[in-house]
């Protein structure tokens, strides 16, 4: 690893600030340095690329302008606001910290790093962002885009994905923070991590602060960050049941328990709970239709009978899974009361209503796409 001295480092910071000052993004919540704004942006940031985050940034704030009207929000006004974003435990995360913020600090914000982090859902990296924009302190906000630059500038050779490593990036990076403008000198690094410093197809040599880019002198931009790779998520098999009535399609809310809580969506059964643990012959689809029929017969009083949309599977990955949703389709003429069965009967054309996850999305849109190709 490379060390700096004390007027490289002002020279850096000179370099970058220059540079941001002229070329820095004009994003919605840089407008101002309130950490509400700072606070909701970084949490959407996370695993979302910034195009896709403004609109949903600019439709949430419209929704919920304050702190305190996210906390009064209805789970389902708020799940209907992060629909699409994915990994909808940070909405929730959201709203639980924005009542610690009423509850337990009388509306007032922690304004340090480690005061920040007793919020829910706000780790080292958020806190460090909303700490040094909004309130000027001088630390680093270490996430993706600090760790390939600075591993990159300074020919850092540590595993940026052991927990451990962000300590030694931490203070590593103190150091060349600038003490009179932290927010944006990480606001800085954020934009050249994602500009001239990508992950892939960087632009090293027109990089601003290429002077000071050990990677780039040595030829060895490739090499840096290091990361070992993550296990691939897991292969989850689902059949995705649609069944329509006269009454409309049968949709059921997920539990807490459960991945995506709160959302709506088709019934979803995992493959693996219709299959006998004990059976040495492998499973077969007209054995799982027939296992549906007489559960959702017999326990919930709904006689439907499945057929196979055909097709391939939806797919849809998260972070530790991969879920592939076989679709089966039931037409009853007759709408059941839903007695034994906790979902309910919507209609077509009150479904966008709901809160609906991505897989949701996806399956639909594989319905409306077969119903077409019906048609013609």
């Amino acid at each position: 690893m490379e060390t700096w001295s004390t007027a490289t480092i002002q020279a850096f910071r000179h370099a970058l600030l220059t540079w941001y000052d002229q070329e820095g993004r004009d994003l919605p919540w840089r407008h101002d340095h309130d950490p509400y704004h700072v606070w909701v942006s970084e949490i959407m940031l996370q695993q979302t690329q910034v195009n896709t985050v403004i609109p949903y940034y600019q439709r949430f704030m419209a929704a919920f302008p304050t702190v305190t009207a996210l906390a009064r929000a209805s789970e389902p006004d708020l799940l209907k606001a992060w629909q699409g974003l994915g990994y909808y435990s940070r909405a929730r995360n959201l709203q639980r910290a924005a009542r610690q913020i009423g509850d337990d600090y009388h509306g007032e914000w922690p304004r340090t790093a480690a005061a920040l982090q007793d919020l829910s859902g706000i780790g080292p990296y958020t806190a460090s962002a909303i700490a040094s924009i909004a309130f000027g302190q001088v630390v680093p906000a270490v996430d993706g885009n600090a760790f390939r630059v600075f591993a990159r500038l300074l020919r850092i050779d540590a595993d940026i994905a052991q927990p451990k490593t962000r300590q030694l990036f931490t203070e590593i990076i103190q150091p060349i923070v600038d003490p009179q403008r932290p927010g944006d000198f990480n606001q800085a690094i954020m934009d050249l991590g994602s500009s001239y410093m990508t992950a892939q197809k960087s632009d090293p040599a027109h990089s601003p602060v290429r002077a000071f880019d050990a990677s780039w002198r040595t030829g060895t931009v490739d090499q840096y960050p290091v990361k070992t790779k993550k296990p691939r998520p897991k292969l989850v098999p689902y059949y995705g049941l649609i069944i329509h009535a006269p009454a409309g399609y049968l949709l059921v809310q997920r539990t807490r328990q459960q991945m995506l809580a709160g959302y709506w969506s088709y019934p979803l059964v995992p493959q693996a709970e219709l299959q006998d643990p004990e059976a040495t012959a492998p499973a077969t689809l007209t054995a799982d239709l027939a296992t549906l029929h007489q559960r959702w017969a017999a326990d919930y009083q709904i006689p439907a009978t499945f057929a196979p949309l055909g097709g391939a599977p939806v797919s849809h990955t998260y972070t530790h899974q991969r879920w592939q949703v076989r679709l089966l389709v039931a037409t009853l003429t007759k709408t059941p009361p839903l007695t034994f069965y906790p979902g309910k009967w919507v209609p077509a054309a009150e479904i966008a209503a709901l809160p609906l996850p991505k897989v949701q999305e996806k399956m639909m849109t594989r319905w409306a796409q077969r119903q077409a190709a019906a048609k013609q």
